[in-house]
């Protein structure tokens, strides 16, 4: 792949001349002998004899079956035939981008002086590219890296599939390999790559553009000494930014991007697998013994719009303080929270920020997902080095903070070749804030909201296991098995789930009595009474002023009636509907209209329990006052 025969076409700077060699014409002789031509035409004409001679026999070993079956053993087979004896091409490796070498130099002039780097690598560039490239830098050394490329069945699909068997109850998941350079064997003190990128459709789900910058990674992290190593990109795409971290980004012009990257960081990234074949973190055996900085690390979740996800950050900082972490425990929030719920917050151990909420260009008007690119504040965290962010309406059931010891991004799979947003390790930086909000009218997230979005941008991501971000939920095809071994993981003591995600409606907006997602059709997937009282249980070791932050207000109790009455009339074989509720915050009113039973006669009409609700007085809790 060093070097490609197609050629494209170069704006080179007028201060650098491109030599031409120069033919010179031979004598021919003119009045010959017959004896002296037939001299002259002899040898030639056995050499020719032998040269067709040679190469058939030449093919037909090639093309026999005992040496084809080596060759496909060794070097894919007729991939190798192509590239190597007919010089064939990979198109998906190979980028139509127009060099704009005055860019290229002005980048190169940030390097400084040009002896700092003598030894300079090339990859995937073509026959005229490199012949340029050492016009720019006559006194270096130029090497061309060569790489074989990936095998064809080698997909996005293969290497981030769906699921994989986390528990190797069937097998052991292997990712599909890809091909590495060969140690050049000499320092490299820059290496350019010219990427591929095709606009239309996943352009950054490209396995030959991340076998490229892989590849790459992998020649700068294998360097000898404590020279610096640099690494330059040729593409109209940005790469991979959680490999090629923006913080390292020392120039950029154009299409050509220059990074300085911590060397260290790239070796511990490269341990990794290369996709989310398989696990990042082990699921088996000891826990990942992990100290880190605890002053530079936290767990962070974000509220806004509506307060009515307070209590389910509540609970979730109570779970964290009870799996025994003690690192901090951030929240970003913007004005719509009252100063009374913030209150509520910072007495179970949050730290407020306040923030300016992001609107998503995509989303219509007051919908559910006006505003929750907000997320993409969690990147202005930036006194802290790494973030474990977790949505509001989870339990931490044991210790997670190992995961601190994973790069960016590391989380679940959800469906397809996508990460699971709702527990996910990032590290701030304001420039990747600035990359997330520069591509935010650009990019179309699949699910309208910000995990669709942040799927996008960051491709390349690092399994974890379920076990870290269990969903609450029984999906249409699980059998009675599978329900039952969901159901006891949910309700486990000692827990064997590390995180328990609550879908549906959330176990502080039902009553305690059961979960109410069984009195609503289409949320009964969602529906499990072991995982309801599981969360109930932490609920009660919260100090009794912290679960005023959990009642009820009268328009919910109305709202959970009408569809236990819906649940009657259709007869539900579960059964809840049948069950006389008993939970105390039934008979307590927060609102300045209490007469909840009064409203079912009107449901359904607009504008009638619209008041404002009463909000007392912010009661006198101190900070920290959560059971550990």
């Amino acid at each position: 792949m060093g070097t490609f025969p197609l050629e494209t076409r170069h704006r080179l700077p007028a201060s650098i001349k491109l030599q031409r060699s120069k033919v010179k014409d031979l004598e021919k002789p003119l009045n010959l002998s017959t004896h002296e031509r037939f001299s002259r035409c002899r040898l030639p004409l056995l050499k020719l004899v032998l040269l067709f001679a040679v190469s058939g026999t030449f093919v037909t070993l090639l093309y026999s079956p005992d040496v084809n079956n080596h060759i496909s053993n060794t070097a894919s087979g007729q991939k190798f035939v192509n590239r190597w004896i007919w010089g064939g091409l990979d198109l998906r490796y190979v980028s139509r981008l127009d060099i704009v070498w005055n860019d290229v130099v002005e980048v190169l002039d940030k390097l400084g002086d040009k002896k700092e780097y003598q030894g300079i690598g090339l990859l995937n560039f073509n026959k005229s590219e490199v012949i340029n490239w050492k016009q720019l830098n006559p006194d270096a050394e130029h090497t061309e890296l060569r790489l074989d490329y990936a095998e064809e069945n080698v997909t996005w699909d293969s290497l981030y599939p769906e699921w994989i068997d986390e528990e190797e109850e069937a097998e052991v998941p292997i990712c599909p390999s890809l091909p590495k350079l060969r140690a050049p064997g000499k320092r490299l003190d820059l290496i350019v790559v010219k990427l591929p990128c095709r606009k239309e459709g996943n352009w950054s789900r490209d396995v030959a553009r991340l076998h490229l910058q892989l590849a790459a990674a992998n020649v700068a992290a294998s360097a000898k000494g404590n020279y610096p190593v640099h690494l330059l990109f040729i593409t109209n795409c940005f790469p991979i930014p959680n490999l090629f971290a923006c913080k390292d980004l020392v120039a950029r012009r154009g299409n050509v991007w220059l990074y300085r990257p911590n060397l260290s960081v790239i070796r511990d990234k490269l341990q990794l697998p290369i996709g989310s074949c398989e696990l990042a973190l082990p699921l088996k055996g000891k826990e990942v013994a992990y100290s880190g900085n605890v002053l530079r690390e936290a767990y962070a979740t974000i509220l806004h719009s509506a307060h009515v996800y307070v209590c389910g950050a509540i609970a979730a900082a109570q779970s964290i303080r009870m799996s025994g972490s003690t690192r901090d425990l951030v929240i970003l929030v913007d004005k719509s929270i009252s100063s009374y719920h913030k209150s509520g917050l910072e007495a179970a151990g949050w730290k407020i920020r306040t923030m300016e909420r992001i609107r998503n260009p995509k989303a219509e008007k007051d919908a559910y997902n006006e505003w929750n690119y907000s997320k993409f504040r969690l990147w202005q965290l930036t006194d802290y080095d790494k973030i474990i962010f977790i949505d509001a309406d989870l339990l931490i059931f044991r210790n997670i903070d190992f995961l601190f010891g994973m790069p960016e991004i590391s989380a679940t799979g959800n469906n397809g070749t996508l990460f699971n947003s709702g527990v996910m390790l990032i590290e701030p930086s304001n420039c990747t804030f600035k990359l997330l909000m520069d591509h935010i009218n650009e990019f179309e997230s699949y699910n309208g909201g910000d995990q669709g979005y942040l799927n996008e941008v960051f491709t390349w991501w690092h399994r974890i296991p379920k076990h870290m971000n269990f969903l609450k939920n029984f999906w249409m095809g699980d059998d009675e098995e599978t329900k039952q071994m969901k159901t006891r993981l949910f309700g486990a003591d000692p827990p064997i789930l590390y995180v328990l995600h609550y879908l549906g409606n959330k176990p502080w907006m039902c009553f305690r009595d059961y979960d109410c997602n069984w009195n609503v059709d289409i949320l009964q997937e969602f529906a499990s009474d072991v995982a309801h009282q599981r969360w109930w249980k932490v609920h009660d070791q919260m100090p009794e002023l912290l679960q005023q932050f959990c009642l009820l207000r009268s328009k919910q109790k109305a709202q959970l009636e009408w569809d236990r009455i819906q649940a009657e009339i259709g007869n539900y074989s579960d059964g809840h509907w049948r069950i006389k509720v008993k939970d105390k915050r039934l008979k307590r009113c927060i609102d300045t209209v209490c007469s909840w039973k009064g409203m079912l006669r009107h449901w359904g009409e607009t504008n009638w329990t619209d008041d404002e609700p009463y909000t007392p007085t912010p009661p006198a809790i101190k900070a920290a006052a959560l059971s550990v």
